[in-house]
């Protein structure tokens, strides 16, 4: 069954639906996806997508993964980044956390981590985006963090026109505090303070935009990027700009619109 949205509002371009918890918010991101990814592969006879990582994103993946109708052998999945310096088996990885939620259960033809310890990163880098490139997505599905971040473009580094696709980044305090809050790591001291993150250009490229932003602590976060100005200083602003994204959220993270 499809959940439908208990409110709907646009924001600019941005279609805003909110959902009466986090379980049919993540249904209806994942049956969207779905929809997405199949006429990918009816058309070209694959389908690219990125996905994000973090608890957020959990009852999304969750979902998705369990969906009929989708022939994961002909799907390439990318992520958006990974911290620096940290190793591939620490529980806070992403791509371990992606591996741990989602691939090992779908088997799709191809996973492409971000590095975490390349011996040049510069490269390694403009490797990650030549990937991008050669393999468009079709689809990615983001969230927001408690500054508003995607991905790891926390302000000041979050550039609209960045002439990046893939960069080292030192994260903010903020978003380092999140990482603890949500219990990847057991102080501030011990998050990596660097991060490769693709940039807000690679995230907005493919041909469409689910954001998926559910939970209380994401709400001064979703206020800010619906009702301030569209700013480097509220990342995900940005969306409302796009005709090919859309936001789900659930009646917590909404609650202060």
């Amino acid at each position: 069954m499809i959940p439908l949205p208990i409110k709907k509002i646009q924001v600019d371009y941005l279609p805003v639906s909110i959902y009466a918890d986090n379980l049919a918010m993540g249904r209806a991101a994942a049956l969207d996806a779905r929809e997405q990814i199949v006429k990918a592969i009816s058309e070209r006879g694959e389908s690219s997508i990125i996905l994000a990582t973090g608890n957020s994103q959990l009852t999304f993946l969750h979902t998705l993964k369990e969906l009929d109708g989708i022939d994961w052998t002909k799907v390439r999945i990318f992520h958006m980044d990974e911290y620096l310096g940290l190793a591939p088996t620490h529980p806070a990885s992403f791509p371990l956390f992606l591996k741990e939620h989602f691939i090992q259960h779908v088997n799709p033809c191809a996973f492409y981590p971000v590095p975490n310890s390349p011996d040049n990163i510069e490269r390694a880098c403009r490797d990650y985006e030549q990937l991008l490139r050669d393999y468009p997505a079709d689809l990615v599905a983001m969230g927001w963090g408690e500054n508003g971040h995607i991905a790891f473009n926390d302000p000041p580094d979050a550039l609209f026109n960045d002439q990046q696709w893939v960069k080292v980044v030192e994260l903010a305090e903020v978003s380092r505090r999140q990482q603890v809050g949500e219990g990847h790591f057991g102080s501030l001291s011990d998050v990596p303070t660097h991060a490769i993150t693709l940039t807000i250009p690679a995230l907005l490229a493919p041909k469409r935009i689910l954001c998926i932003v559910p939970e209380a602590r994401k709400a001064e976060a979703v206020r800010s990027c619906l009702n301030e100005p569209v700013s480097e200083e509220h990342p995900g602003s940005i969306l409302r700009t796009l005709k090919h994204a859309s936001l789900y959220l659930d009646l917590e993270s909404s609650a202060n619109l």
